[in-house]
């Protein structure tokens, strides 16, 4: 569907350019008639003679050329004399004129151009199906042994930046009351059942960036106070609900597989699948 929009805003634009620039040509064409003036027809005019006249007597061969100009060193040939000086005549206010509309009349198409490119550049960017690889594309995280020993390694949370989301554990006795709270537990439990969950990095209060807390074992916004769980249910502070979260799948390479183009709402305020308290002391005072 994206590539059909694509093609017909390509279409579109063309077909705009080639009108508006035969419409622009026609104008000059249409303009152009009896533009000059009779002075000037007649001047052409003797213009043509002349050179009519020239051509009769100008050798045309090389033996010509040669006895052209041995006679015109011997004196035998006299020459025409030169013509008089041709008054000046000012330009034709008319002509004037119409150079004048020519020059606008092709600026404001070179304007309409430039402004139509842009539009279709930045139409057909919006709608170029996004990369391969990136924030907004499936993301291959790695194996689940590796996540967690890299989960372990960062002291119980593990950052992925490509894809701007927090990978942390999902413990086993959890599963049953996710599954019975979660709304969308569907399109999370292949990651769930493997013992991990990926949070987006964004405070759903006001879109803050959520870091880790080393010593409570939770995730608190330094914006507002907002305060998480280590698998994204909220605790405090203003927050509207969870921490949004992806959809995850496990490939047959037990490897996470993360859409981060399919962003699922945090779950309500008041979940606790996993009855996880704070294990130290805040990083952030308790929200309002």
């Amino acid at each position: 569907m994206e590539i059909v929009l694509v093609v017909g805003v390509v279409l579109l634009a063309l077909v705009a350019l080639v009108g508006t620039m035969a419409s622009m040509r026609r104008k000059d064409t249409e303009g152009a008639i009896g533009q000059l003036s009779g002075e000037a027809i007649k001047r052409d005019r003797g213009a043509l003679d002349l050179e009519s006249s020239d051509t009769q007597t100008r050798p045309t061969s090389g033996r010509d050329i040669e006895q052209f100009v041995q006679e015109e060193r011997s004196g035998k040939l006299v020459s025409a004399a030169a013509p008089a000086p041709v008054a000046y005549v000012p330009p034709d206010p008319e002509t004037l004129g119409v150079a004048r509309r020519q020059f606008l009349n092709r600026s404001i198409l070179l304007t309409f151009i430039v402004g139509l490119s842009g539009f279709g550049a930045a139409s057909i960017a919006f709608l170029w199906p996004q990369g391969s690889s990136g924030f907004g594309s499936k993301i291959n995280v790695g194996r689940i042994p590796d996540i967690k020993a890299s989960i372990k390694a960062g002291g119980g949370f593990f950052y992925v930046p490509e894809g701007r989301m927090w990978v942390t554990e999902y413990p086993d006795f959890a599963l049953a009351k996710a599954a019975s709270t979660y709304g969308f537990y569907d399109q999370i439990s292949p990651g769930l059942k493997a013992g991990v969950v990926a949070l987006w990095q964004t405070c759903p209060h006001l879109g803050c960036r959520v870091p880790e807390c080393g010593t409570s074992q939770w995730f608190e916004c330094p914006c507002h106070g907002s305060q998480y769980n280590r698998v994204g249910e909220k605790k405090g502070g203003p927050a509207p609900r969870g921490m949004d979260r992806f959809p995850m799948e496990i490939n047959a390479a037990n490897e996470l597989v993360v859409d981060t183009g399919i962003i699922i709402n945090g779950p309500p305020i008041g979940t606790n699948t996993t009855g996880q308290e704070a294990e130290g002391p805040n990083c952030v005072g308790a929200g309002h």
